[in-house]
Formats: C-alpha cells, sequence, structure tokens
C-alpha cells in the first residue's frame, strides 16, 4: 500500500529565521529544526494557496498561468491533481522543481529509501514480520499511523494498495481503506496493479457493505504496453468511475532513446539488478522497439519536443488517465519531462494516428476511449 499527497489548502507555511510556529512555541524544538521539517514535509505536500518560499503570489490561482500544468479530477472524484506527478521525490530539489512547476501530487514509497519517505508501501521486504505485509487490517492502519508520523502530518489524500494480498479476503481490505477513511488518516483510497476484476470485485463488496470504494487504479501504460489502460480500465472508469494514475511512461528509459545503439555503461540497464532490463533491450523485441522509438523521433522533431516529452504527451491524450507519474531522478531529467505539458495541445489525432502507425499496437477495443 501507498500513500500519496495532492496538495491542497491546509495553511502550512515556512517558518521565518528565528520565528517559531505558534504550535512549536512550547516545544523544544528549535528554528533550525522547525525550518528541516519544512523542508522535508512542506515542500511536498500541503498548500498550493499559501506556499510563499519562493513565490509571492497564489500559486492555486497564478501557477497554471505559469506552467501551464494541466489538472484532472482524480477519477470520478472530486479531488483535483495535477497531470503530472513525479514518483521519486525524495529529494529536495526535485520537490521544489516538481512543486514550482504546478505539480501536486506527490507519490513516494517506503521501499524507495528504506521506510523514511513521504509515503509508505504494504509491500515491504519478506525478512519483516508476517504481520508487518500484506494488506490485512493491522497491516493497514498500523503502517498508515506510523508513516503519518514520520511525515508529521495528520492525513493524506489518498492511499494506494499496491498488489492485492491472497492472504486476506477483499472484505477486509475495504473495510481497512474505509476505517482510515473514517477516521480522518486518508481522504480517498485506491489500488495500484490491481486487475480489472479484483477493482470490480472491490467495488461490488464497498456497495454491498455500504462501505467506500477506490478512486483509481495506478498501472503501467507506455508506447509498448497499452492493453489494461487502453481496454480494461476504460469500462471501469464509464462504469465506477475509476481513474488511472498511469506509471513508467517511459518504460524503465527504453522511450528515452538512450539504448539505440546499446547498453551504456552509465545507463540504469548496465547495472546487475536491472539484467532483465538489459535482456529485454538487446531480445529481438527489443531491438524491433527501438527501430519504432527512432521513427517516433521525427514526430517528435516535427512538433518541436523531445522523444520523452512525446510518449508522455502521448499517455495523457487518454482521458481516463488523472495523472502521469514520472520517473525522474535527476533536475535535468524532471524538468525536461514537466516541458510534456506544453507538447499536449500538439497531440491531435493526426498525430496519435501517426503514432499507432508507427507503434502497430493499437489494441481492439469497443469503443474510442481517446481525445
Amino acid at each position: 500500500m501507498q500513500v500519496s499527497f495532492a496538495c491542497t489548502d491546509h495553511g502550512l507555511k515556512a517558518p521565518r529565521n528565528g520565528e517559531h510556529s505558534k504550535q512549536n512555541a512550547t516545544s523544544p524544538n528549535t528554528a533550525s529544526q522547525a525550518r528541516a521539517r519544512f523542508r522535508t514535509v512542506a515542500l511536498i505536500a500541503r498548500s498550493l494557496g499559501s506556499f510563499t518560499h519562493r513565490y509571492h503570489h497564489n500559486l492555486k490561482e497564478s501557477t497554471a498561468k505559469l506552467t501551464g500544468m494541466k489538472y484532472r479530477n482524480l477519477g470520478k472524484s472530486g479531488l483535483r491533481v495535477s497531470s503530472l506527478t513525479n514518483g521519486k521525490c525524495v529529494a529536495e530539489q526535485l520537490m521544489t522543481i516538481a512543486y514550482e512547476s504546478g505539480v501536486n501530487l506527490f507519490d513516494t514509497a517506503e521501499v524507495y529509501s528504506g521506510g523514511n519517505t513521504l509515503t509508505c508501501t504494504f509491500l515491504p521486504p519478506a525478512c519483516r514480520a508476517e504481520t508487518e505485509r500484506g494488506l490485512n487490517r493491522k497491516h493497514i492502519i498500523e503502517g498508515l499511523k506510523g508513516s503519518l508520523q514520520r511525515m508529521q502530518l495528520e492525513y493524506v489524500d489518498v492511499v494506494f494498495a499496491n498488489r492485492t494480498d491472497s492472504n486476506t479476503p477483499m472484505e477486509e481490505i475495504v473495510r481497512a481503506m474505509t476505517h482510515v477513511i473514517n477516521q480522518g488518516m486518508s481522504m480517498y483510497w485506491g489500488t495500484s496493479r490491481w486487475s480489472a476484476m479484483e477493482i470490480m470485485e472491490a467495488y461490488s463488496v464497498a456497495r454491498q457493505f455500504n462501505l467506500i470504494p477506490p478512486v483509481c487504479e495506478q498501472a503501467e501504460y507506455h508506447f509498448f504496453q497499452r492493453e489494461k489502460v487502453e481496454t480494461q480500465l476504460p469500462e471501469l472508469y464509464h462504469k465506477i468511475g475509476v481513474g488511472v494514475v498511469s506509471w513508467s511512461p517511459l518504460a524503465c528509459g527504453i522511450i528515452t532513446g538512450k539504448y539505440e545503439n546499446g547498453i551504456p555503461e552509465t545507463s540504469r540497464a548496465s547495472m546487475k539488478p536491472y539484467q532483465w532490463l538489459r535482456e529485454k533491450i538487446m531480445s529481438e523485441d527489443g531491438r524491433k522497439q527501438q527501430a519504432k522509438l527512432k521513427e517516433l523521433t521525427h514526430i517528435a522533431e516535427k512538433l518541436g519536443c523531445t522523444l520523452p516529452q512525446l510518449a508522455i504527451a502521448w499517455c495523457l491524450r487518454n482521458e481516463g488517465v488523472s495523472s502521469v507519474l514520472l520517473g525522474s531522478s535527476n533536475p535535468t531529467q524532471l524538468t525536461e519531462n514537466l516541458g510534456a505539458i506544453q507538447v499536449i495541445p500538439k497531440m491531435t489525432a493526426g498525430i496519435a494516428s501517426e503514432v499507432d502507425h508507427i507503434l502497430g499496437n493499437r489494441p481492439h477495443s469497443k469503443r474510442d476511449y481517446h481525445h
């Protein structure tokens, strides 16, 4: 399970030098500790309306004009989220770039850095105790409480259940999620890597017992992975309002074009833990994908953008995608990827058709769910 944040008005401001907030006036925390807390928490989570660390105006009103960031409802819920978010915002610099670019949804997981980051995921290493993993009621509630304490937040906006748990009945999962929402620890809940059938089961359980159903699914979606998001999830979006937060828009870096001439020594695919990625790139299918990417680069050049920006904008052409989760690990990558927002208006039906022609993998579906 993961916890995600959508920045909303909660009045969290950065303390000035030498100034304690009322909350800290009687605590032993120093001003520097308060500022440190602000850097690690406030930057990423809580106040589009009052965040004044760098900008001296109302971000909620002006960010879209400054950056072009677009906002969409999370599924058919009323929660408005930025159409781009970053999944590796564990560094202050990345959080700052994303935030000041209009990003208001931040999704990380405790597995990214040993359990002390901005969210928690309930798929911890197998070495932990049985009660500390899975989606049982105990772990969902205790895990979320622990995560909130680490982040020094009263609540988060969205909690994600990452993969279903065969050891826990669906009713227990849905009841636990409903409990944390009713207790004010989260506003909504969603799923990650669940099948359409599993999501439908959760929805049915919620309706049967008057509980709260999920509002979105996190799913892999990119040029070479289309079936689930384009043929299975649209039906859930139209029937029960479940939206999509898509992840891996660049297919673990494959779509960046950096593997066109082999595996660079400094790339992810050159590392031991990513042998599977190296094998995938070097396979016959992988070489065919690189050839298609070379053709797609011509479309990107025609639109005046990079291949990654084209790939991200292509994901956002889908009406059921609420937000695309970026995996940028450095400021240069993040800035480039956020620039995809400027490409969305150029993603016409004609361009989408050109992309489909090159990819040759458009899934057959009952209807066209694209803009």
